[in-house]
């Protein structure tokens, strides 16, 4: 984005250990249209979510504060493991900044049904960490939780491999313990996860609902910056900027690709 841009006319910077984070940009652009997007992956350095905290802390706090330095007029960490890594520090370091992470949908998915058996998929690090862990305690008394490690889901996305018998069979062996039919809900903790949303649906069945933090995600966001003044008039329709550290063309075309995908179906997912 130009610098010259001031005010509202400053891009709203999401930033994502990789590809995954589109699907929050999507649910961004259905909530503010107008506004511009700059959108930084860093898949070169993917995945975060096996990575020590310190070393996802290190890299998510230098990549937004390059961000910020080129202009960002708020930042939306669009990656559980970065959100639970680093958005403390980053909001006490620019304060006058909005700063947005994402969090599993884990309050809607238990609210969905009388004490529902609810599995929570993430990265192992968002497991790890004890921001999930006071997350998951808050309501432990009103559904049968379930954290679920997912190591290798994300790569899927990373290469564009949505679709397909050998993504089929890693869902099948990671839903393996489970006796499917006494699940009520799924909470898709990594952004990655909604874009194989369908091929998740079919190995579960449709009578599980799926839960994501995207539209929650916008939701604040909108709010924050409409609190901070930082709303777009709407003059012109907005613009969308697509960075990756991995920096290839190909990466290019999965990041315009997954904005513009069909690969899952955004009516699938429940919200309260």
């Amino acid at each position: 984005m130009p610098e010259r841009l001031n005010g509202s006319e400053k891009p709203i910077a999401v930033f994502d250990s990789g590809v995954g984070g589109i699907s929050v940009l999507r649910a961004l652009i259905r909530e503010m249209p107008d506004e511009n997007y700059r959108y930084y992956g860093d898949s070169a350095n993917a995945p975060y979510g096996t990575k020590r905290l310190e070393e996802v802390r290190r890299l998510t706090v230098s990549h937004v504060d390059r961000l910020i330095a080129e202009g960002a007029k708020a930042v939306v960490v669009a990656c559980n493991t970065a959100t639970s890594a680093a958005v403390r520090y980053l909001r006490q370091k620019y304060p006058a900044v909005p700063i947005i992470g994402i969090e599993p949908a884990l309050k809607p998915a238990v609210l969905s049904g009388p004490h529902p058996n609810v599995v929570v998929m993430a990265t192992p690090m968002t497991i790890r960490e004890e921001k999930f862990h006071n997350l998951m305690e808050r309501y432990l008394d009103m559904a049968h939780i379930i954290p679920l490690p997912c190591p290798g889901l994300m790569e899927y996305i990373e290469h564009g491999d949505m679709q397909g018998k050998e993504l089929e069979q890693f869902l099948e062996r990671l839903f393996e313990p489970f006796e499917k039919q006494k699940l009520d809900a799924v909470v898709l903790g990594c952004t990655h996860y909604p874009f194989v949303s369908r091929q998740l649906q079919s190995v579960l069945g449709n009578a599980v609902m799926l839960f994501e933090g995207g539209p929650g995600t916008a939701r604040e966001t909108k709010r924050r910056i409409k609190e901070a003044g930082l709303l777009r008039n709407g003059a012109r329709p907005g613009r969308v900027c697509f960075e990756n550290s991995a920096d290839s063309r190909e990466k290019q075309k999965l990041c315009r690709r997954l904005l513009a995908t069909r690969c899952y179906d955004e009516n699938a997912f429940y919200s309260l």
